[in-house]
């Protein structure tokens, strides 16, 4: 069932994709997750949902902070990287967690901003690729959301409902990233999936 927008909430004016974002009172409860595949506008639609709240959070002295879990290791990850930034504008306050985002997400607790995490499956990969346990980081992601107050949103990709991969690395990615998102889902007050720009509602709070 496709999500609908509460009466009287409107999406943000920046927001791009065609799904749309409720107010964040709505929406954001201490944790959510945004699912979906590439270019399917779970990104867009995920800073939708903080954005609602970026008037009210700015007047309060607070910009919401944007966790960056990507490396431009690469020119078209580097325009990739800018291309988010443009697309956010001077409203958010970014930091670079590539790696250490369970003690990043802890350190912004002390605020009560409002927190985006994107994404972790970029995050699953920078551990893959310094050799660190995935399940190990994702207890210690697990228990810094346990210490939040203010809503943190977490986008992943969803990479298994493709072929299987032909090698034995990206097989372990696509095992790992799953795992995760399940941890991640059943942390989560409410968990949605992005398709082609439309919200689908998994996870309700209960």
């Amino acid at each position: 069932m496709i999500d609908h927008v509460p009466s009287g909430a409107q999406a943000p004016k920046s927001f791009e994709s065609s799904a749309q974002a409720p107010k964040l009172s709505t929406l954001c409860p201490p944790a959510t997750l945004v699912l979906g595949g590439a270019r399917s506008g779970k990104s867009s639609y995920a800073e939708g949902l903080i954005e609602a709240g970026v008037e009210a959070a700015t007047e309060a002295g607070m910009l919401p902070v944007y966790l960056a879990t990507a490396e431009a290791g690469d020119t078209e990850m580097a325009v990739r990287i800018a291309r988010h930034r443009k697309r956010r504008g001077d409203r958010w306050r970014t930091v670079e967690a590539p790696l250490d985002l369970a003690a990043a997400l802890t350190e912004e607790s002390a605020c009560a901003a409002p927190v985006l995490v994107d994404c972790l499956t970029l995050w699953l990969a920078n551990l893959m690729a310094a050799g660190r346990d995935p399940e190990a980081e994702a207890g210690a992601l697990i228990a810094a959301l346990d210490d939040r107050i203010a809503p943190a949103v977490l986008v992943s990709n969803e990479v298994g409902l493709g072929i299987v991969p032909d090698n034995a690395l990206a097989r372990a990615f696509r095992d790992a990233a799953g795992r995760l998102n399940q941890r991640i889902a059943a942390r989560a007050q409410r968990v949605i999936f992005v398709a082609a720009g439309l919200p689908l509602v998994l996870k309700e709070p209960s």
